[in-house]
This record gives C-alpha cells, structure tokens and sequence, in this order.
C-alpha cells in the first residue's frame, strides 16, 4: 500500500467533532480538491454549500433528524446537484432551443457529479486530519431544507457533510468480500450470494462487540428491513418540482 491507500482504507465516520476551527484556506483547499473529480463532460453540475452559522446549523440538525453532530461540527456542507448554472448557459446563448434540464440522464450526471467531488473533499479533508460523516438525513423534510437554503430550480440537496476534528475513536465497519462486489468479465450471481452469506458471519460479529452483546443483526437483515419499509416517497414529487425527472 501507499500512503493515499492507506488513508482511504482508514476511512470511518465520525459523529463527535472537537470545537477546533476549520481554517478558510484549508476548507478552500478541500473543497478545490473536490472540484477535481472527474465530472461528466466537464458539466460540474453541483454546489456546496458551507453552513457555520450557528443558529442555522441547529435548524439543519434539527431537519435532519435532531443530529447533534451538526451542530457539533465547525464545518456543515450541503452538497447539492446543480442545473441551475446549465440551465442559465443555455438561455444565453441558446435561447430558442428546447432544453433537456429535466431528463432522467441530466438527473443521473448531477447527482454522479456531486457523489463524485464529496468523496474527493473527504479524503482531502481525512488528509488534513479532519474526520467526516454524511448525512443523508438532510432528504427527509427535504423541502424545508431546500428553501432554508434557497435553492432554485435545478438545484436539489443530495446530502451533507460534518467535518471537524474528531472527539471520539470508533472503530471501522466491515464491508463486504471483495468476491462479492468485483467480477471478472461478466456478473456472477452465485459469488455475490456466497460472500454475503460470509459478510453476514462478519458484521454479525462486528456488532455482538461494537454494542457489548445488544445487537446482533446480520448485515442481510438490516438490508432486507431497510429495503421493505418506506423511505423519504417524497422524493420524487419534490424532485419534479425542482425541474428534474420529468422525462
């Protein structure tokens, strides 16, 4: 391994942040590392949005879902996909042409884009020291942070980020077999079914010591709850109303 490997495989999600500032230059630095992931066709359909705000960050953790760490964190970004800035390229100089903002495809780069240069400002951030957690929770009273936010049209909050200096030590989650997620030359059903079948075994174990004996769901439970209940059906309303998906 070398040293960026070493670091990606290190990762882990902090939810305890110390009160330390994240200088300007350092969170331009990250955010510039960030915007040279690789993006489709050069579009760079995304924003970010850096909150430090108090009282707005507390409403942020409380449309979240009450998550102390956003309020915790001296950093919380808003990683947002964005076709506002497209959309604006295309009336200047395009005026008389129909436009294709809200097509699934454009919804898809967006959102790519997005997952894409978050992931690069984490490692860069993990690079400076910083710990990270996303927060996915920001899309279940996703309205409201939209217009606390005043996004547009086009423009839509995929997640945030708490970045700060870690106040607590965690441990790093298992992921699956690597046979379980990479096939060679065509997709291979029975390999991706035996190593989940392992994976199970391991988290298992991972969350009987993590929770002292409380918790012990395997990984495919979990899974199969998560993927039989209801999660955030607002979505897609709300994203047609923002000007995506419509086509």
């Amino acid at each position: 391994m070398n040293e960026t490997i070493e670091l990606m495989m290190k990762h882990r999600s902090v939810r305890k942040f110390k009160a330390d500032p994240i200088s300007e230059e350092q969170l331009a630095t990250i955010i510039a590392a960030g915007q040279m992931a690789s993006s489709s066709s050069s579009v760079q359909a995304y924003s970010v949005i850096a909150v430090t705000d108090l009282a707005l960050k507390s409403k942020l953790a409380e449309l979240a879902g009450n998550q102390a760490y956003v309020n915790e964190c001296p950093v919380f970004l808003v990683w947002c996909a964005d076709l506002f800035r497209l959309k604006d390229a295309a009336k200047q100089h395009m005026p008389d042409k129909e436009t294709y903002a809200d097509s699934t495809e454009n919804f898809m780069v967006a959102t790519i884009d997005v997952a894409l240069a978050s992931q690069n400002a984490a490692l860069a951030a993990e690079s400076l020291g910083y710990g990270i957690v996303y927060i996915g929770g920001l899309r279940t009273r996703i309205e409201e942070v939209s217009e606390l936010l005043g996004l547009p049209e086009g423009v839509y909050p995929v997640y945030g980020m708490c970045i700060g200096v870690a106040d607590q030590e965690t441990g790093i989650r298992p992921r699956l077999p690597l046979d379980a997620v990479l096939h060679q030359n065509q997709y291979n059903a029975e390999q991706t079914l035996e190593g989940m079948a392992r994976y199970d075994e391991t988290t298992v174990a991972y969350m009987n010591e993590r929770t002292q004996g409380a918790n012990k769901t395997p990984w495919s439970v979990s899974m199969a709850k998560r993927l039989t209940e209801p999660v955030r059906l607002q979505m897609k309303p709300f994203l047609e109303g923002k000007g995506f998906m419509k086509r």
